[in-house]
């Protein structure tokens, strides 16, 4: 009798043992998979502050008739980052993009010249802008132009420094547009042309493609009117094979002169594409 208690006592022990061997097995799986899932996001976030984020600005000599001289090793980091400052095919084609940080009243006459011309273009727009013009952002929509990202709070985008808030100002408005449209941003500019390889990474990860330009002039004072002879003369003379001209929407004067040079720049063998057509 006194034989079969110790053996019950015996395997009342190892199934204890086998039960606490199963919770403890449990527990260390469960622990594994968060240090796990914080690893992947340490690693994920090391990577991005292992990414240069010394700031410049998108900047070059204009040369009359040509291309600007991008150094290589910048065209280099805009090509892995799927970032653009022009068309690299050669052909003779154009892009017209605009900036909108606020509204001045000429928007919609841009649009008239647009649709008159049947020429797309693409307008890089802030959350304010977004919150304020819905009217105007679903008018470029409905007529087949693309809406870009310009930010939710048009930051200088590698102040911010961590990758995540820089994602974050671009899925603020992003889900905006997306409650609306019911589609993504594809592309984004950075606010006032301020970059970091970072910064480029940060939009690429986010899915965007980063679109800088090859032509723009002092155009986004609102109160400094030359007229529309002024913004013809200081855009037709730098066109250039391949150009993303950057134009505020915000002047008085390339409202005026939009169709003097779209005619122009057609008489001179070009033809105006849109984003979804750069190469």
């Amino acid at each position: 009798m006194k034989g079969i208690i110790m053996l019950l006592i015996a395997a009342m022990l190892l199934c204890s043992c086998s039960r606490g061997g199963e919770t403890t097995q449990g527990l260390a799986t469960t622990e594994n998979e968060k240090v796990s899932d914080v690893g992947t996001m340490s690693e994920s976030v090391n990577d991005y502050y292992s990414i240069d984020n010394k700031g410049s600005g998108w900047g070059f000599k204009k040369i009359v008739g040509q291309k600007p001289d991008i150094p290589a090793d910048i065209t280099e980091m805009l090509t892995k980052y799927d970032a653009y400052y022009m068309d690299l095919s050669e052909e003779k084609v154009l892009y017209l993009t605009f900036d909108e940080g606020y509204e001045n009243g000429y928007t919609a006459q841009i649009l008239d010249t647009l649709k008159k011309c049947e020429v797309p273009a693409a307008f890089f727009v802030t959350g304010s802008y977004f919150d304020r013009e819905q009217e105007l952002i679903k008018r470029m929509v409905n007529e087949g132009h693309i809406v870009g990202n310009h930010t939710e709070n048009h930051p200088n985008m590698h102040q911010l420094q961590s990758a995540e808030k820089m994602q974050e100002e671009l899925k603020i408005l992003d889900d905006k547009y997306f409650a609306v449209f019911g589609e993504h941003m594809k592309y984004m500019r950075p606010p006032e042309g301020e970059y970091s390889e970072r910064v480029l990474a940060a939009a690429k990860d986010a899915g965007y493609k980063t679109m800088f330009w090859s032509f723009a002039y002092k155009d986004w004072q609102r109160d400094v009117n030359m007229g529309a002879d002024h913004a013809f003369n200081a855009v037709t003379p730098y066109l250039h094979s391949g150009a993303i001209i950057l134009l505020h929407a915000v002047s008085q004067d390339n409202a005026a002169a939009l169709e003097s040079i779209i005619n122009y720049a057609r008489e001179k063998g070009y033809e105006f594409k849109s984003l979804d057509d750069i190469k």
